[in-house]
């Protein structure tokens, strides 16, 4: 137990919990800071959604056609089809998850402490649970937002319909459909996004710890502390591992709910019948549509995040 409490110590030299951050700073900082990030990795997602929803015919195009086919029509304004909406919800999406996030990792470590678990255990349960419940309280902002950009990215591509602009987006699919339009497949974003979330946090968690105990970079024996280009590059490479154990898990799910997002309301499937057709269409294999750019984009968003994340609770510690 000597041991595991030095170690212990030495991981909480790179960790900045939420007691210690300005949280009026971190908030402001970080709505500029991750507006960015979806400004860098935006189009990844488009290539992703456009490869998930494709008919037979588009479904053979790989990550780089479907690339050459936006830029051909739609010139570089094709790759933020739907941006100005999801700016719009995530922000407070994000807000929330973060909140949630930091507070409910706190009072995860103390629920798992008294076991006895190795310190990469209980990282990775903890982390695991906050990323799950984090995920859980955005989802009412998430899910709508996720309707709507999803729609206005493969408008006109692959039989889809065309819109001017998200507002037009809700009010068709409030006309159509109501209030439970706009939560059309909440269930399963519920039952992607909480996984993946938990998967994602608990192996960052996890892997950070396992990457420190590797290095074993002397702290535990009274030496100095890590430096800040070593905390950065083993924060990075939980976040690439994060990112691929994730994309790898979760894609089958993301690739129905998106399907179930895009359809319109007159020819609306159940989940059961978009399971038939991507099986019919393309055996098994159909369900990891667009696994290529899901991966780029969960381990590139993933790692961004992450490493902005980290530099945001430093920026925003409180000086003791």
């Amino acid at each position: 137990m000597e041991v595991a409490g030095s170690r212990r110590k030495s991981f909480d030299q790179t960790e900045i919990n939420w007691d210690k951050l300005d949280k009026s700073k971190f908030y402001v900082v970080g709505a500029g800071i991750f507006t960015g990030l979806t400004v860098a990795l935006y189009p990844i997602s488009v290539i992703k959604t456009r490869m998930q929803v494709a008919t037979n015919t588009a479904a053979k195009d790989n990550a780089f056609s479907v690339v050459r086919g936006i830029l051909r029509n739609d010139g570089v304004p094709g790759l933020y089809r739907g941006f100005g909406t999801v700016i719009t919800g995530a922000i407070p999406a994000r807000i929330i998850f973060l909140t949630a996030l930091e507070t409910t990792k706190v009072a995860a470590f103390k629920m798992v402490e008294p076991f006895k678990l190795s310190e990469p255990v209980q990282a990775a349960i903890a982390n695991g649970v906050a990323g799950m419940l984090a995920s859980l309280c955005s989802q009412s902002v998430f899910v709508p937002i996720d309707i709507v950009s999803q729609r206005l990215m493969v408008q006109g591509y692959s039989g889809h319909a065309s819109y001017n602009g998200g507002l037009d987006v809700a009010r068709k699919v409030l006309k159509s459909e109501g209030v439970r339009g706009l939560y059309r497949g909440f269930g399963l974003s519920v039952i992607t996004y909480s996984p993946s979330s938990a998967v994602w946090w608990a192996s960052y968690g996890s892997s950070q710890r396992f990457i420190w105990r590797l290095l074993d970079n002397g702290t535990e024996h009274g030496g100095p502390a890590p430096s800040q280009g070593k905390i950065v590059a083993v924060q990075a490479a939980g976040g690439i591992i994060a990112g691929a154990t994730a994309s790898c898990i979760t894609t089958p799910l993301d690739t129905i709910k998106t399907r179930l997002q895009v359809m319109g309301h007159d020819k609306r499937p159940t989940a059961r019948q978009v399971v038939k057709q991507l099986i019919a269409e393309d055996g098994w294999t159909g369900f990891y549509r667009g696994l290529g750019p899901r991966f780029v984009s969960m381990s590139a968003w993933g790692t961004s995040m992450i490493l902005a994340y980290e530099y945001l609770k430093r920026l925003c510690a409180v000086n003791e």
